[in-house]
């Protein structure tokens, strides 16, 4: 069983109602988006509120999270008000196909830990299949949401598992959108990689590919890159 929160050194997560919980996949997408400079941030299926999180400690933002899971948008909700930056993170109740922002406007940046397991079976729990599946967002949606959403020279933020990044890499290029930053994570020194980070522009330029390696020595003796990337965030660091 999940811990009903997860401290920070600047914030807590509670995620005892929250369908989805922390993972270390939305804490390095988190850590290693280059959202320092812009202006405003959307964050896309915000499940505990982590990223938005993450995005109010690294900016000055003004920040609109949305969450369709009424129960994870209560969790959101709290975290939100107890965090010091409850002033400039909006969060709404709505899915992303629903979603019209109040001024009109776009977003210099859209963060998103999106749906997997495209081809997998269901999981019984809905509220977590809805979350880990393609069912109420598929890729497709994500596209088109964010050809409406992104500011001219703004840029899209996301992890995925490796097997399905080289898909949605193609999928993103068929709507003007390239991946302009790459790094794959690695459990091990000896694994494979898992999960790959992308960043995605309109821009067509050579895609900066990056590595990480989460433990290099055995269990919990992290990388000197990973501790790097996350120290800002973790107590054990």
């Amino acid at each position: 069983m999940a811990n009903k929160y997860f401290r920070f050194k600047k914030f807590t997560v509670r995620q005892e109602q929250a369908s989805f919980k922390v993972t270390t996949d939305s804490v390095l997408l988190g850590a290693w988006a280059q959202i320092e400079d812009a202006g405003t941030i959307l964050d896309i299926g915000t499940g505990t509120g982590l990223l938005a999180l993450m995005a109010a400690q690294r900016s000055s933002a003004r920040i609109v999270a949305i969450e369709p899971d009424n129960p994870s948008f209560r969790q959101a909700l709290l975290n939100f008000e107890c965090s010091p930056w409850k002033k400039r993170i909006m969060l709404l109740n709505v899915s992303l196909q629903e979603f019209k922002p109040e001024t009109g406007r776009g977003f210099d940046a859209i963060i998103v830990n999106p749906p997997y397991f495209i081809d997998s079976l269901l999981n019984p729990d809905n509220n977590r299949a809805r979350t880990r599946h393609t069912v109420t967002l598929s890729h497709t949606d994500l596209l088109e949401a964010v050809v409406r959403l992104l500011n001219p020279g703004g840029s899209l933020h996301l992890v995925l598992p490796v097997t399905g990044a080289e898909k949605f890499i193609t999928l993103a290029e068929s709507y003007g959108f390239f991946c302009n930053r790459r790094m794959m994570v690695r459990p091990t020194p000896e694994k494979a990689p898992v999960r790959v980070l992308m960043t995605f522009g309109r821009e067509d330029i050579p895609c900066n590919e990056e590595e990480l390696v989460i433990e290099k020595g055995g269990r919990q003796i992290y990388s000197d890159e990973y501790v790097s990337l996350t120290k800002e965030f973790y107590l054990k660091f």
